[in-house]
């Protein structure tokens, strides 16, 4: 089986357009391909996606850990020929960026996979030398297993790639030339998603050919050759119990594929909606489960289904069983600007108007602590989330302690009751499915009581 994880030096140095060229590549040759992205990421996993037709998984050893990264890797391997695994951030930068755990390189050494390096190529020569040499040698198995050259003229790969490899005993596999009509354009959470780019299949066949064009394949395939990793024995998924309701949209695009197939080992059953086009929710539903995204690009249009917000506001009144993380938050809050500053209604549920903060807000890892009993948390206890976003509301919530797990910052958030989370914070159910399980429970629970499911 071919396996590797694609890394970087640094962030914007290429990793996801190497990493869904190779897919396609790889998928051209019939290896049938399966893919992750490291870290809390929503929308690189989107590219992959669109490429291979299958989902993608994120492996994140802060919000899940060492054992059911492997679990996952392992299962989700099952039957490809083919596994790429995209880094992020620096190889090294993990927790807080100044340690490697939960980093590039803490997956890789977790499941024992080589890695690709991507190196810019732009404005250095035997330098990049001593970048890979620096790089190889920070850990004492680095599993650095072979580089590209990214935005690299071919001939100048070519004269450049004795010299590296004389110079650090990597293989220099080829390089991935500059493709301005190829690129993949960001916003302020990361790229812009794989459904808003309208020629992205042909962005994407470009960069497979130039890259099968520029990169010795063969031998690629040879040096990234191993042995398969051994799925564990899983319990049976759950009889169907309850029904329940996830936003999926244009505004509502960032649930972890592992959380939904949580959810439906437990037993339940997914009925899928647009808060943006439907005009009611799902029949049957015993759960709303309302995952963050771009809601505030979509403001205008959301307020403007009036009937689905009014659906949604008396769901959540009449008890439902509801999670909205982050941008399902802003959805239930009172009013939403978008990015021209003006104002439009939300469901009203939760007091508060949300706007554009002008930066990442308390962005990044932290530990959630429970101050009482609720839907999905018993009093003291901790749970890993992850925080990022723009929008923030006048009106965050104080149901929640919420640490930086290396400053040690504070501070205060969420809406909770015995049927509702509403919060910021992204929870990872998988990781943590003592959470999955009360969910899925009390979606149960209210289709019994109300004759559904």
């Amino acid at each position: 089986m071919i396996r590797l994880l694609v890394a970087a030096p640094a962030s914007g140095c290429g990793k996801t357009t190497v990493a869904c060229a190779l897919l396609r590549a790889l998928k051209k040759r019939g290896l049938d391909p399966c893919a992750f992205k490291c870290g809390p990421d929503y929308i690189d996993p989107m590219f992959h996606r669109a490429i291979l037709g299958v989902e993608s998984h994120n492996l994140d050893l802060f919000l899940s850990g060492e054992a059911y990264a492997k679990s996952l890797f392992a299962r989700a391997c099952r039957g490809h020929g083919a596994a790429v695994v995209e880094g992020a951030m620096g190889f090294y930068d993990g927790l807080g960026g100044t340690t490697d755990r939960a980093s590039a390189w803490h997956v890789a050494d977790t499941l024992d996979i080589p890695v690709l390096l991507v190196l810019p190529a732009r404005g250095a020569g035997l330098t990049l030398a001593a970048a890979v040499r620096g790089l190889r040698e920070f850990r004492a198995n680095s599993h650095i297993a072979g580089v590209v050259l990214n935005e690299c003229p071919p001939m100048l790969c070519k004269s450049l790639a004795p010299a590296l490899e004389e110079e650090t005993g990597v293989p220099v596999l080829g390089c991935l030339p500059r493709l301005d009509a190829a690129k993949l354009e960001s916003r302020h959470l990361g790229l812009l998603t794989a459904r808003e780019i309208d020629d992205l299949d042909e962005r994407l066949a470009a960069l497979a050919d130039a890259f099968e064009a520029n990169v010795d394949m063969e031998r690629l395939l040879e040096n990234f050759d191993g042995a398969p990793p051994e799925p564990e024995s899983e319990a049976a998924p759950l009889a169907k119990r309850c029904r329940i309701a996830v936003a999926r949209d244009e505004a509502f695009c960032f649930a972890y594929e592992e959380t939904l197939e949580t959810f439906e080992r437990l037993g339940a059953a997914l009925s899928f909606f647009s808060p943006l086009h439907d005009a009611a929710l799902p029949e049957g539903i015993g759960g709303l489960y309302l995952p963050g995204g771009y809601p505030e690009l979509y403001a205008r249009q959301l307020a403007e289904n009036e009937p689905m917000r009014r659906a949604v506001a008396a769901a959540v009144r009449g008890a439902l069983p509801t999670v909205a993380e982050c941008g399902g938050f802003l959805y239930l809050g009172a009013a939403l600007c978008d990015e021209a500053g003006t104002a439009y209604p939300m469901a009203g549920v939760l007091p508060g108007s949300a706007a554009d903060a002008g930066k990442l807000v308390r962005f990044g890892y932290a530990v959630l602590t429970a101050e009482a009993d609720s839907l999905l948390f018993r009093a003291g206890e901790a749970f890993p989330v992850h925080e990022f976003h723009h929008w923030d509301s006048s009106e965050n919530g104080g149901a929640f302690s919420l640490t930086k797990p290396l400053s040690g910052r504070t501070w205060r958030g969420g809406y909770v009751s015995d049927t509702l989370y509403a919060a910021f914070p992204h929870l990872y159910f998988a990781g943590n499915p003592a959470l999955a399980e009360r969910f899925a429970a009390a979606a149960a629970q209210y289709g019994a009581e109300h004759g559904i499911m």
